[in-house]
Formats: C-alpha cells, structure tokens, sequence
C-alpha cells in the first residue's frame, strides 16, 4: 500500500530527526533475507539503540538532504535497510555481526561524521571497541601505574618491617 502525501512527510520528519542527532548510518541490501531473521536483526538492532529501517530510497534522501550524510544519497539504490545510531559504531557492528551469519544481508556503504565508508570502511568502522570498552581501557590504563607504585611501596614497607624484626 502507497502512502499518501501526510505520511511520506511524517516519515520522512521522523528519519530526518534521527538524522540529525546520528553519528554512523549504515545501508545494507536485505533482499532475500527471510522475514524471521529481519525480525531478528531488528530486535538487535533495538537492544543496541540502533534506529533501523526499510524506507523507500526517495524518503531516505529527501531525509538526508542537507545533513553531513547526503554524500550517502548516491548509494541508495534498491532494497536498502537503514541502520542510524548515535553511537559512533554501533550502527556499523549490528549491520556487519548479522551480515557475518547471514550472507544475504549485504552491506553496501555508510557514512560516519559525514565521513563516507565503503564496505570495507563499515566493517573497519564496527571493529572498533564501544565507547564502554574503550572507557573501560582508558582507565585500567591511568590505574595500572598507580597501582603498581602502591604494589612497591607496600614491598617497601613489608621488606623494613622484616628488616626491623
């Protein structure tokens, strides 16, 4: 069923406000793909606060026009799901861990700070560890020298209390 002219613009205000609060849009073809393991995807998708879509292609270019994603226009061809995140790599691991299990899903191209990413980029782009393990890296790596400046003085103190007993 065709949508009249009031929804196309609700849709197209709806993607262009996840539009602009994005950092990584990721387009994938999904033909073929079995509406199970859409389902699936999608529920991912959802746990890792990723906004995803099937959109027509005209929408989701009339959504990104002038944003830093519009050089992604060019790749909006055929049967696309969009994958938007304001996360900077989330959009790019859900897409590439189901395209992993799934040969159907396709990656075709992304664009990250306006930045535009081939396959290759998308699949770079979602190796990098999130913000929490990168957080978490951050400071084990500030509390590792403290800790072992703690760990040597607590050897000096234990070695000139054996000294004075």
């Amino acid at each position: 069923m065709s949508l009249n002219l009031n929804d196309k613009k609700a849709v197209v205000a709806e993607v262009s406000a996840k539009v602009a609060t994005a950092q990584t849009i990721v387009v994938a073809e999904y033909r073929g793909i079995q509406v199970g393991h859409l389902t699936q995807l999608r529920a991912s998708a959802r746990a890792q606060g990723v906004y995803m879509r099937v959109l027509k292609n005209t929408l989701a270019r009339r959504a990104v026009e002038g944003t830093a994603f519009e050089s992604l226009a060019s790749e909006m061809t055929g049967p696309l799901i969009y994958a938007i995140s304001d996360d900077a790599v989330a959009a790019a691991k859900v897409v590439n861990d189901f395209a992993k299990s799934n040969d159907k899903l396709v990656v075709k191209a992304g664009n990250y700070a306006g930045k535009s990413l081939d396959k290759a980029g998308v699949v770079a782009l979602a190796s990098i560890p999130s913000r929490e393990v990168l957080l978490a890296q951050v400071v084990g790596m500030m509390q590792a020298p403290v800790s072992a400046f703690a760990r040597a003085l607590a050897a000096v103190a234990a070695k000139k209390e054996a000294e004075a007993a």
